[in-house]
Protein backbone atom coordinates (compact mmCIF):
# COMPACT_ATOMS: atom_id res chain seq x y z
CA UNK A 1 0.00 0.00 0.00
CA UNK A 2 3.18 2.28 0.99
CA UNK A 3 4.26 1.55 -2.20
CA UNK A 4 1.41 2.75 -4.61
CA UNK A 5 0.57 5.83 -2.28
CA UNK A 6 4.13 6.86 -2.75
CA UNK A 7 4.25 6.16 -7.05
CA UNK A 8 1.03 7.91 -6.95
CA UNK A 9 2.27 10.71 -4.98
CA UNK A 10 5.13 11.01 -7.19
CA UNK A 11 3.63 10.65 -10.28
CA UNK A 12 1.08 13.57 -9.43
CA UNK A 13 3.86 15.68 -8.31
CA UNK A 14 5.88 15.08 -11.62
CA UNK A 15 2.96 15.57 -13.96
CA UNK A 16 2.05 19.11 -11.77
CA UNK A 17 5.93 20.20 -11.99
CA UNK A 18 6.55 19.42 -15.75
CA UNK A 19 3.32 18.57 -17.59
CA UNK A 20 1.98 15.05 -19.62
CA UNK A 21 4.16 13.60 -22.59
CA UNK A 22 7.00 11.51 -23.13
CA UNK A 23 8.97 10.04 -25.51
CA UNK A 24 9.94 6.29 -27.45
CA UNK A 25 13.31 6.49 -25.07
CA UNK A 26 15.68 6.43 -27.97
CA UNK A 27 17.65 9.33 -28.80
CA UNK A 28 15.52 10.31 -31.68
CA UNK A 29 14.25 12.96 -30.04
CA UNK A 30 10.78 14.02 -28.81
CA UNK A 31 7.85 14.36 -31.47
CA UNK A 32 5.46 16.90 -29.11
CA UNK A 33 5.54 19.08 -26.05
CA UNK A 34 8.71 19.40 -23.54
CA UNK A 35 8.97 16.23 -21.78
CA UNK A 36 10.65 12.87 -22.42
CA UNK A 37 10.23 9.76 -20.54
CA UNK A 38 10.57 6.57 -22.73
CA UNK A 39 6.61 5.53 -22.87
CA UNK A 40 5.48 8.65 -25.16
CA UNK A 41 6.65 11.59 -27.20
CA UNK A 42 6.47 15.06 -26.83
CA UNK A 43 7.42 18.43 -28.71
CA UNK A 44 11.81 19.17 -29.20
CA UNK A 45 12.56 22.33 -26.90
CA UNK A 46 16.30 22.62 -29.19
CA UNK A 47 17.98 20.91 -31.38
CA UNK A 48 15.25 18.04 -31.81
CA UNK A 49 16.28 17.40 -28.02
CA UNK A 50 13.33 17.59 -24.62
CA UNK A 51 13.56 20.30 -22.45
CA UNK A 52 12.88 17.99 -19.32
CA UNK A 53 13.58 14.39 -19.91
CA UNK A 54 12.11 12.07 -16.22
CA UNK A 55 13.43 8.33 -16.09
CA UNK A 56 12.38 5.64 -14.12
CA UNK A 57 13.59 2.16 -13.23
CA UNK A 58 11.87 0.70 -16.57
CA UNK A 59 14.06 2.91 -18.88
CA UNK A 60 17.49 1.12 -18.29
CA UNK A 61 19.15 0.97 -21.83
CA UNK A 62 17.99 3.56 -22.94
CA UNK A 63 19.39 6.84 -24.66
CA UNK A 64 17.56 10.22 -24.36
CA UNK A 65 18.51 13.46 -25.39
CA UNK A 66 18.22 17.07 -23.59
CA UNK A 67 18.35 20.69 -24.74
CA UNK A 68 21.00 22.36 -23.01
CA UNK A 69 19.22 24.54 -20.44
CA UNK A 70 17.35 21.58 -19.93
CA UNK A 71 16.62 18.91 -16.85
CA UNK A 72 17.17 15.13 -16.52
CA UNK A 73 15.01 14.20 -13.27
CA UNK A 74 15.02 10.67 -12.15
CA UNK A 75 13.44 8.23 -10.04
CA UNK A 76 13.96 4.54 -9.13
CA UNK A 77 11.58 2.42 -6.74
CA UNK A 78 13.28 0.44 -4.44
CA UNK A 79 12.53 -1.36 -0.97
CA UNK A 80 14.06 -1.13 2.26
CA UNK A 81 15.72 -4.72 1.26
CA UNK A 82 16.54 -3.90 -2.25
CA UNK A 83 17.63 -0.44 -2.22
CA UNK A 84 19.10 1.28 -5.38
CA UNK A 85 22.71 2.40 -4.73
CA UNK A 86 22.93 6.83 -5.00
CA UNK A 87 22.49 7.38 -9.19
CA UNK A 88 26.19 8.11 -10.75
CA UNK A 89 26.56 10.57 -13.52
CA UNK A 90 29.90 10.04 -15.60
CA UNK A 91 30.75 13.54 -17.79
CA UNK A 92 30.68 16.67 -17.67
CA UNK A 93 27.61 17.45 -19.59
CA UNK A 94 25.19 17.47 -16.88
CA UNK A 95 25.62 19.13 -12.84
CA UNK A 96 23.38 17.69 -10.03
CA UNK A 97 20.67 19.92 -8.85
CA UNK A 98 17.87 19.33 -5.81
CA UNK A 99 15.54 16.77 -6.71
CA UNK A 100 13.01 18.32 -5.05
CA UNK A 101 11.62 15.02 -3.42
CA UNK A 102 11.52 13.03 -0.04
CA UNK A 103 13.19 9.92 -0.80
CA UNK A 104 11.30 6.86 0.67
CA UNK A 105 14.08 4.11 2.00
CA UNK A 106 15.59 2.13 -0.64
CA UNK A 107 14.48 4.70 -4.05
CA UNK A 108 17.11 6.74 -5.45
CA UNK A 109 16.08 10.07 -6.79
CA UNK A 110 18.50 12.57 -8.84
CA UNK A 111 18.34 15.83 -10.92
CA UNK A 112 20.66 17.45 -13.18
CA UNK A 113 20.65 20.16 -15.28
CA UNK A 114 22.15 20.36 -18.50
CA UNK A 115 25.07 22.65 -19.01
CA UNK A 116 27.21 21.81 -21.71
CA UNK A 117 26.84 19.76 -25.28
CA UNK A 118 28.10 15.87 -24.57
CA UNK A 119 26.88 13.12 -23.25
CA UNK A 120 26.77 11.63 -19.69
CA UNK A 121 26.19 8.07 -18.64
CA UNK A 122 23.87 7.83 -15.61
CA UNK A 123 23.97 4.52 -13.30
CA UNK A 124 23.09 3.05 -10.13
CA UNK A 125 22.81 -0.93 -9.13
CA UNK A 126 20.55 -3.26 -6.31
CA UNK A 127 20.76 -6.62 -5.30
CA UNK A 128 17.84 -8.61 -7.42
CA UNK A 129 16.83 -10.11 -4.37
CA UNK A 130 16.98 -9.53 -0.35
CA UNK A 131 19.70 -10.48 2.06
CA UNK A 132 18.31 -13.14 4.31
CA UNK A 133 17.15 -11.94 7.44
CA UNK A 134 18.18 -15.32 9.42
CA UNK A 135 20.74 -17.25 9.50
CA UNK A 136 20.10 -20.26 7.08
CA UNK A 137 18.20 -17.77 4.96
CA UNK A 138 18.38 -18.07 0.97
CA UNK A 139 20.26 -15.05 -0.27
CA UNK A 140 21.71 -14.60 -4.26
CA UNK A 141 24.49 -12.18 -4.67
CA UNK A 142 23.18 -10.97 -8.11
CA UNK A 143 22.80 -7.23 -9.02
CA UNK A 144 20.18 -5.44 -11.14
CA UNK A 145 21.92 -2.66 -13.41
CA UNK A 146 20.31 0.69 -14.47
CA UNK A 147 22.10 2.70 -17.00
CA UNK A 148 20.69 5.80 -19.71
CA UNK A 149 23.04 7.49 -21.70
CA UNK A 150 22.39 11.18 -21.46
CA UNK A 151 22.65 13.00 -24.52
CA UNK A 152 22.80 17.06 -24.48
CA UNK A 153 22.68 19.57 -27.30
Amino acid sequence: MRRTTTSLALAGAALLLAGCGSQSGKDTGPASGGKVSPSASSAPASGGCAATVELKAADTGHSVCVAKGGEVRLTLDGTKSRPWKPVMASGGALKGINAGFVVQPGNATAAYHAVAAGTEKLTSSRPLCAEPTAPGGVSCKGIQEWTVTVTVK
